[in-house]
Formats: structure tokens, sequence, C-alpha cells
């Protein structure tokens, strides 16, 4: 194997902590969705295996996701499938559309803002923050969050997934956009008040150190080089670490991002890595994936659709 892939994958084998339901997640989105979102649990087990995740651990991020309704299960005999709910579904295919975008969505110059309303608890206020931290949104004073270019409706659902519909009556979504007034703050202004991007731009950096040497090396050796198993699990360690980016990315426009943004560097690597990878990593899944009557799903067309040169956040023409 590639030498800088095994030592990633060797990394990652040796961390004191693994946030086990947050790698399903990302396994799930990239590699049970295309396929028809379900799988059986003892093939999620074996599949998770090499990376040192053991059935116990599985087991319980999994029981945390159906209690967090994320998921729900089926039972086959003496088997289960696992599928995403409803809106478990919705969220995960709203966030594809961003990590397997080839560009970043185009701005239509106008601001997404939630309001908070009324008296919230100081307990209750930090959840919702982390919650649209998680999302992108920017926090501008202590009762207002602001993101380019986010549905709404989508943001605000999203609460309810995560056990927060007790806020909605204090939230109001609103459509802005910047009056223009030369003595007024201005879009720059905005991002430079609601968001890190700093702090964003070192963990980009850090991505991007991070994976650029396993593309170099893949650029230069044989497609051979690495094996069907060590590419899935780098494909999957891959989109976990650059899902990660995103849900923080309010993915402002060039006009308000500093000069050579990191970002889109990193978006790049991401697709060009990814298309290298699809082909080995799917051989694996399709031996190893399977459902609890025995089967193997079969692969939807929205996975050859992934990273292409159209951006399927670019509005219809």
């Amino acid at each position: 194997m590639i030498d800088s892939i095994q030592k990633h994958l060797a990394d990652f084998r040796q961390q004191s902590r693994m946030k086990a339901g947050s790698l399903i997640i990302s396994v799930f989105g990239d590699a049970v969705l295309p396929r028809g979102g379900r799988i059986w649990l003892g093939s999620l087990i074996g599949l998770l295996k090499p990376l040192q995740l053991n059935e116990r651990l599985i087991r319980t991020a999994i029981f945390r996701l159906v209690k967090e309704e994320w998921m729900y299960s089926e039972a086959i005999g003496r088997r289960a499938d696992y599928m995403l709910t409803p809106a478990g579904q919705r969220r995960f295919e709203e966030s594809a559309r961003h990590i397997y975008a080839s560009n970043a969505p185009l701005w239509d110059r106008r601001w997404r803002l939630i309001l908070t309303v009324g008296e919230i608890e100081p307990k209750q206020r930090e959840r919702l923050r982390r919650a649209f931290f998680w999302q992108g949104f920017g926090v501008v004073g202590s009762d207002c969050f602001v993101h380019p270019s986010t549905d709404l409706t989508t943001a605000v659902d999203a609460l309810t997934t995560e056990g927060m519909s007790d806020l909605l009556k204090h939230l109001m979504p609103l459509l802005a956009a910047h009056a223009g007034s030369d003595l007024s703050a201005s879009d720059a202004d905005m991002v430079q008040n609601a968001w890190n991007l700093e702090q964003l731009g070192t963990s980009y950096t850090d991505f991007v150190a991070c994976y650029q040497p396993m593309l170099d090396q893949l650029r230069r050796e044989m497609q051979n080089e690495i094996d069907d198993e060590s590419a899935f699990l780098l494909r999957t360690l891959l989109i976990h670490d650059y899902r990660r980016l995103l849900l923080r990315d309010p993915e402002l426009p060039d006009v308000l991002l500093p000069g050579n943004w990191p970002g889109q560097k990193a978006r790049l690597l991401c697709k060009e890595l990814y298309r290298r990878l699809l082909a080995p990593s799917e051989r694996h899944i399709e031996l190893h994936m399977k459902l609890s009557n025995g089967t193997t799903p079969v692969a939807l067309p929205m996975l050859a659709e992934r990273f292409q040169n159209e951006d399927p956040l670019s509005p219809p023409a």
C-alpha cells in the first residue's frame, strides 16, 4: 500500500477516542445513501472493523442515532436493517448537495437571518448557538444568526430533528438584502463580525496538508497500488473530514473571502482524490455491503453524479 495512505489509516486507528456516531453518519451519507439508504447492521460492523471500531462501539452508536431519530431499524428474521428516517434522509441529501458540489454556491446578495425573540435560558441559547454553528451560521450580537445562502426551512427543520422543536417559537427566519447606504456597515463588515475565517482557513489548510501527499502519490503510482479495502477506508475518512469542515463553513462568495482562500483548494483536492478512489472503493462495497436478506443493494445514478463539472448548487437556467 502507498506509504502516506498506510500512515493515515494507522494514525486514525491509534486514536484514543473515536466518535463512532459521527463516522457512521459519514458512511451512511457517502456509501449507504447512494445504494438505497439501508444496510444490515452486521454488514456495517464488517465494513468499519478495519478502522478499529469494535462491534460494541458501533451498536452503541447506532442505538444513539436511533434515539436521536436519525435512523430506524427493520427486523428481517433474526437480523435487522438500518435505514434513515425521512428527516435524517432530508438532512443527508441537503448536506450531500454541498459536499459533492464542484464549486461553492452562487450568491444572490441576500442574507439569511434567524432572529431570536423573547427570553431563552442560557443553556438553551448555547444549544441553539452550537446547532447553528454546525450549519455554517455566523453570529451577530446575541440575538441574530446569519448565513449567505442556506435554505432557511431546512435550517429550522434540522432543529426539530435535534430535539429543539420547543425553541422554534422563539425564532424568526428572515431574508434580507443590504440596502447599500454609504454610511452603513458593508457585507465585508458583516463577515468580519459574524465568522472566524482565520480559524476555518487554518482547518482547510490542515486538511490540504493531510491529504495532498496521498493524492500526489496516487498521481505518480499505478492505480492498482491501492487495494480496494484501503480505497474504501480512505474515501470514508476523506469525506468524514471534509464533511465536518463544510458543516461549519458558510461557503461565502469569493468577493467576501480573503485572497488565496484555502477552501477552494480543499474542494478541488477532495474532488480529485474522491474520483480516484471511487472505482476500487465501490468494488469493496459491492463485495461487503449486504442487506439482511443477503442481497447487495445496487448503486443509484446519484453516485456517478458526484463532483461533476455542472454544479448542483447552481440555480437552474
